[in-house]
């Protein structure tokens, strides 16, 4: 019992030697650090749900699934699903984009012609 009381006052004692080492170093790195925070572009390290980039032109199979959220392979049922509930969310008639509208119905256009292909 002893010991180990004995090991972690050391170890507290080792903690603030390097912690009270640190802040009398901290302004001589302080514009190097700053400088090394403000080089990051944090747009880039965060995880994003949505696809970077625009349409292409000619609508592919997979551009078609990532509108709708669903895998190239999808059921018939699978898509007019996700077809519906995309377009409750971005339909014109309720504030959405008609672009964005008619993009969603070309995809499910799209994914049911080659249902079963």
């Amino acid at each position: 019992m002893a010991g180990s009381v004995a090991t972690a006052g050391l170890a507290l004692a080792a903690v603030g030697l390097v912690g009270r080492t640190l802040v009398q170093k901290l302004p001589q790195f302080a514009p190097i650090i700053s400088a090394r925070i403000n080089s990051v572009n944090f747009e880039n390290l965060a995880p994003s749900k949505y696809y970077r980039g625009g349409f292409d032109s000619c609508m592919s199979k997979r551009e078609a699934a990532q509108i709708l959220g669903i895998s190239p392979l999808s059921t018939q049922k699978r898509i007019r699903d996700a077809h519906k509930k995309i377009m409750i969310a971005n339909h014109p008639d309720k504030g959405g984009s008609p672009y964005l509208a008619m993009k969603i119905n070309e995809a499910k256009d799209l994914l049911e012609k080659t249902v079963g292909k």
